[in-house]
């Protein structure tokens, strides 16, 4: 994959991640939790321009977003939900942010349904100070 298809596939995953926050804020649940180190180096990469982030995650939440520091091990939450509306998680999901791809945990993804990861972050609302 060239780079700049796996910089779009990036932020296309984002996005979707963006938009499963949403449902989750709606729905008075957590946040998801940021699995990806590609995925969040891509999030990385955006939040350097405060404006392109800010219409980002408005046009994929429908609110301005902000990266948190949280971390865990543990279930994922929202793959299920992620599922229902786009499919099964794609291999960028469980590709480091330098390009390596974890065959172990897409294995076992694949063979379970389910993602067991560590994070470091989530996205949480904007307070709107930003």
């Amino acid at each position: 994959m060239s780079t700049v298809t796996e910089a779009g596939v990036r932020l296309e995953e984002l996005g979707r991640f963006f938009a499963i926050t949403a449902r989750r804020f709606d729905a008075g649940q957590s946040a998801p939790e940021m699995f990806s180190t590609a995925i969040d180096a891509a999030w990385h990469r955006l939040a350097q321009d405060p404006q392109a982030h800010r219409a980002f995650t408005t046009e994929h939440a429908g609110q301005e977003l902000i990266h948190a520091e949280t971390s865990g091990r543990g279930p994922i939450a929202w793959v299920g939900e992620y599922e229902e509306s786009y499919g099964p998680l794609p291999e960028i999901w469980f590709t480091t942010a330098d390009g390596s791809l974890d065959i172990g945990a897409l294995s076992a993804y694949r063979e379970t349904g389910r993602v067991v990861a560590e994070w470091n972050c989530s996205p949480a609302p904007s307070d709107g100070d930003r």
